[in-house]
């Protein structure tokens, strides 16, 4: 019971770091999710791409996608920046990179779950209503591309005390490729099998092309599952628990000179 009022704790810290405001922490958020959303409705919409999609809500369409981009690039970060072994908080005996982990991840989930409810309340609401053909499992896969980036930013904060400058690049670049590798700009269905190969490495695509099919009652993925990212996270989430085990055992106060 006192881990988990530390971790509640240093959640409430890590969304309160953010923005000395936790309101704006959450407006600021909103607004991201809103930017990405509008910005790809208009380039689809420019370049003519809409119809080609599924039938349905073609903005609910961009949502579920957008939001578990943002879910797991977040979760990723929150992660891979979360205080480690030789952070001042850690000289608090309670304290422990476990619970800096979990408070970061929880944080991210948090305020990214707290953003898609109040976006789409709004959108239901305010434009059009919609309707969502399986909530619970769509809402699952929200979970599932949170844990896989939860898993992949435990690998890499278990090797950043030792290649700092290789996990702070890999990083951004993981981020950056999964604007196009994560498939939110269209459905695996569509795809040509030698294009499928260039996507399917990827557990966020699956992901995305699975909560798609739970959204929208006349689509059916055939070249996606979610057994492949849950194998993915929980694999990537063991090796992270071991490597992070490792690496603390060696703590140092001059890894923070390195960064």
């Amino acid at each position: 019971m006192s881990t988990l009022e530390l971790i509640y704790h240093s959640t409430v810290r890590s969304v309160r770091k953010t923005h000395g405001n936790a309101f704006f922490a959450l407006i600021n958020n909103i607004l991201q999710a809103v930017i990405f959303v509008m910005a790809f409705y208009l380039m689809f919409s420019v370049l003519g791409l809409r119809g080609a999609k599924l039938r349905g809500d073609f903005l609910l369409y961009m949502m579920s996608g957008i939001f578990l981009f943002l879910t797991h690039i977040k979760a990723l970060g929150a992660v891979v920046g979360a205080e480690g072994p030789s952070s001042p908080m850690m000289q608090h005996a309670p304290m422990n990179t476990v619970i800096s982990v979990a408070a970061a991840a929880l944080g991210s989930l948090y305020i990214q779950v707290l953003s898609v409810t109040v976006i789409l309340f709004t959108y239901h609401v305010a434009v059009t209503p919609f309707e969502i053909a399986e909530p619970i499992p769509a809402f699952g896969m929200l979970l599932l591309s949170w844990f896989t980036g939860v898993s992949i930013g435990l690998v890499l904060l278990a090797i950043k005390p030792w290649f700092p400058a290789f996990v702070e690049i890999f990083t951004t670049i993981y981020q950056r490729a999964n604007m196009i590798a994560s498939g939110k700009m269209f459905v695996a269905n569509s795809l040509p099998s030698f294009m499928l190969t260039m996507f399917d490495w990827n557990p966020l695509f699956h992901a995305i092309d699975q909560c798609r099919g739970f959204t929208f009652v006349n689509y059916f993925p055939r070249n996606s599952s979610y057994e492949y990212p849950l194998i993915v996270g929980v694999t990537l989430l063991v090796i992270g628990m071991m490597g992070e085990f490792y690496t603390r055992q060696y703590a140092s106060k001059s890894w923070d000179a390195r960064r």
